[in-house]
């Protein structure tokens, strides 16, 4: 591997024009796809190669420009579950790809962050390690390594400028919003940017990262079900924390088997709701790349970068409307969306309207068991995105409160992996046992 190659394109210019290309892509292809059609193909051939290239250059522009090009790619894949069969299919390898694999930094930035951060004698703390990553994401790269006390260590360590990347790329990004809107139909990607651009100074803190994870790994340690790695060194832009071995959920998702996506799901669903009760936080970054299925039967869970901090615990009036919802009790369940902030004011809602718009999303809980389908994920998407419908009218009624942002999001992207995982458990106990007020 060079050493001569750039950490990132940095320059604006650079970046801009690689993001440029996309929507230029897109309009390219589009031209292309009528000339075939003009000259005898199918349309669905002609579809099909379209939505193929679209992925595979989409994707690629993502990668390789990591910062929030990559951040947005693998926030976007937790979706993928909402996308039609036929559209998704081309994608679905890439979206794996793009969770697991990005090209590397060379090796004498990777020596000198190291010496930056750790000193220059950090050698002298590792009896080895490995020049060669393990494994790469939107804004750091992590290697393998042995501690100085023999202990098989995670070495994640930021990329050189990420943080004018980061915020470059999502201010470019959110003026392509609508060519996503081709891939994931119904989803408004804009809020998704903003909410991004709103955490960067959190996720380039490693020292923020750090921390969250200590607080995880002791909320979890020795739980049957959750494994968090011990942080064993920290630095503002280097997190060393314990090796976790493991089968990554992207290919629980792919082949595992029945057993598998069972276990990984329930245990995923968990993590989302006894976070907030146990470490007084909400794991934030759900996409299968930052899972891991044990050897042990146990769910690792890696990336602390995102977390929501939630130190009284998930918000008690969510399991309340749900509680409500579920008794088909509807002036309670509007009088507690009015006052949490989640009708727009001056609305006037019917009650028995809302629950309709509900009940439909509220299966998963409704009985002992549920199976998580793509198909149920995009029955429920193209539901609620489809303006001729009353779910869709309704749906603009309501309100988002910014402090409810982060929790929806990461329900909604939770519930994508667990659409992906095609997973049956029973739901319904979680919530009862860690959600407050679902519980009578």
């Amino acid at each position: 591997m060079s050493d001569e190659r750039p950490v990132m394109p940095r320059g604006q210019v650079a970046r801009t024009a690689r993001l440029a290309s996309l929507p230029l892509g897109a309009a390219g292809r589009a031209t292309l796809g009528l000339g075939k059609r003009l000259s005898g193909q199918s349309a669905e051939a002609v579809s099909a190669e379209l939505q193929a290239r679209t992925a595979e250059q989409l994707f690629a522009v993502l990668g390789q420009l990591k910062g929030g090009a990559m951040k947005l790619g693998q926030t976007l894949s937790v979706f993928e579950a909402a996308v039609p069969e036929e559209m998704a299919a081309p994608y679905r390898e890439a979206l794996v790809k793009l969770q697991e694999e990005a090209p590397p930094m060379p090796v004498r930035t990777v020596h000198a962050v190291l010496a930056q951060q750790l000193g220059g004698t950090w050698r002298q703390r590792f009896r080895e390690f490995d020049d060669t990553p393990a494994a790469a994401a939107s804004i750091g790269q992590v290697h393998r390594a042995t501690w100085r006390d023999g202990r098989d260590v995670a070495v994640k360590i930021q990329y050189p400028g990420a943080g004018t990347a980061l915020m470059a790329d999502l201010n470019q990004l959110a003026r392509f919003a609508r060519l996503f809107s081709s891939l994931f139909p119904g989803l408004d990607v804009k809020p998704l940017i903003a909410e991004l651009k709103a955490r960067v100074a959190e996720e380039l803190d490693y020292g923020l990262e750090a921390d969250a994870q200590r607080a995880f790994a002791a909320a979890y340690a020795d739980d049957p079900e959750i494994a968090v790695p011990r942080v064993v060194a920290s630095a503002p832009k280097v997190v060393v924390s314990e090796w976790m071995e493991g089968t990554p959920l992207s290919r629980i998702i792919a082949d595992g088997t029945r057993e598998q996506r069972d276990r990984a799901g329930r245990q995923m669903a968990v993590l989302h709701f006894s976070g907030p009760q146990r470490a007084g936080m909400l794991h934030a970054d759900p996409h299968p790349g930052n899972f891991r299925l044990m050897p042990d039967g146990r769910l690792g869970v890696i990336d602390f970068g995102a977390t929501a901090r939630l130190p009284d615990g998930h918000p008690e009036p969510i399991g309340r409307l749900l509680r409500w919802a579920l008794a088909g009790r509807a002036p309670e369940v509007l009088a507690d969306l009015r006052s949490e902030g989640f009708v727009r004011p001056g609305m006037e809602i019917d009650p028995e309207g809302v629950l309709d718009y509900l009940r439909p999303l509220l299966e998963p809980v409704a009985e002992p068991h549920f199976h998580f389908t793509r198909a149920w994920m995009q029955e429920q998407a193209a539901r609620i995105a489809d303006p001729r419908t009353e779910a869709n009218r309704l749906g603009r009624q309501l309100n988002l409160p910014p402090a409810y942002l982060l929790i929806h999001r990461v329900t909604i992207g939770s519930i994508g992996v667990l659409c992906q995982l095609d997973a049956d458990a029973p739901w319904r106990a979680v919530l009862e046992e860690w959600l407050p007020g679902f519980k009578d």
